[in-house]
């Protein structure tokens, strides 16, 4: 199995879409969708870190587990290195790339079984995938269980036991025992206090220069992104808008939402934070979207350049390179190439 393709990129999306079909009456007949994902293309290199950052309900968890196929697309592309497009395979066809793609949870309380102990639910993916079995795998389980900074004899007990810090270097651990490339980190730190978030970051970094893992980090805490990524992408209402360099968004951000998201991040020196931008109304609804760009509704910019709202009210912007390595969906850098 081949693990780079001719790219450089160990993962690839392209254009895919979920959408969720809403249903009623007697025949339960499909009268619209919840256009959770909607024409999402990126790339994830070998050991980068990807920020993935939004509102919440903007698409970002979907799309993760879209992406490892716990949710089956409506359409689009996924491929890790050479593979066919994971989206089109069947579950036998499907299993051997399970093991390169793996998925750190947001909760770590709902995301353990209750009723199995901690060395049962890390051995579990050995067993399935049929890598160790017998003293081995309990040998294994150990391995993983220091590697995330627990005790061997955690390995008995069950998961009410440890504390939510605790209860997600287990999920991280059971993620790392099928040896993956790729791990989506889906909000890992967001249930957890802020002083052990920072430890759990630290933990994810250190596994990474490790063992040369790729993450996909979900999050809508953007100084937590500021600090593990090497380059954001910022999603809106199921699509991406704006997507580079992570020193580079944080520095000039392009995209009006994106700016409003940074502005609204805590500073440790108030004066020295820009003004704030105060988005009005309320995030659209995903089944009915505004017509044009997604944002125009709230987008402080729109009004103040009357040459491209017609432009934003009617036509949605394609994602658009600005520059060597900045991409953003927005009609007035478009305009102004």
């Amino acid at each position: 199995m081949a693990d780079v393709n001719t790219d450089g990129a160990l993962l690839r999306v392209r254009n895919l879409r979920k959408f969720f079909p809403i249903k009623k009456g007697l025949f339960s007949r499909t009268v619209n969708y919840v256009r959770a994902v909607d024409g999402v293309s990126l790339d994830l290199h070998e050991k980068e870190t990807l920020g993935l950052v939004g509102e919440s309900g903007c698409g970002k968890t979907t799309l993760g587990r879209t992406i490892i196929q716990l949710i089956r697309p409506s359409s689009g592309e996924v491929f890790y290195g050479d593979s066919p497009n994971l989206a089109t395979l069947g579950n036998r066809a499907l299993f051997p790339y399970r093991r390169r793609i793996q998925m750190i949870f947001q909760d770590p309380y709902s995301s353990l079984n209750p009723r199995m102990t901690v060395g049962s639910i890390i051995g579990e993916p050995l067993a399935i995938h049929k890598l160790a079995k017998g003293e081995a795998r309990q040998k294994r389980v150990v391995e993983l269980l220091e590697a995330v900074g627990l005790e061997a004899g955690h390995a008995r007990r069950f998961p009410h036991e440890f504390s939510g810090g605790q209860r997600q270097r287990i999920g991280i651990a059971r993620a790392l025992a099928v040896d993956p490339r790729v791990i989506i980190c889906d909000e890992p730190v967001s249930a957890l206090d802020v002083s052990i978030q920072a430890q759990i970051i630290n933990l994810l970094q250190d596994l990474q220069e490790r063992l040369g893992l790729s993450y996909l980090f979900i999050a809508h805490d953007l100084s937590v992104v500021g600090h593990i990524s090497q380059r954001v992408a910022v999603m809106y209402l199921g699509r991406i808008v704006e997507l580079g360099p992570t020193g580079e968004i944080f520095r000039e951000a392009l995209h009006p939402y994106t700016q409003a998201l940074l502005r609204a991040v805590p500073r440790p020196v108030p004066q020295k934070r820009g003004k704030k931008i105060v988005l009005e109304g309320d995030v659209p609804s995903p089944i009915n979207p505004p017509s044009g760009c997604h944002f125009h509704p709230r987008c402080p910019e729109c009004p103040r350049h009357p040459e491209i709202q017609e432009l934003c009210k009617t036509q949605y912007p394609p994602l658009t390179r600005i520059g060597d390595a900045r991409e953003v969906a927005c009609w007035l850098h478009i305009k102004r190439g």
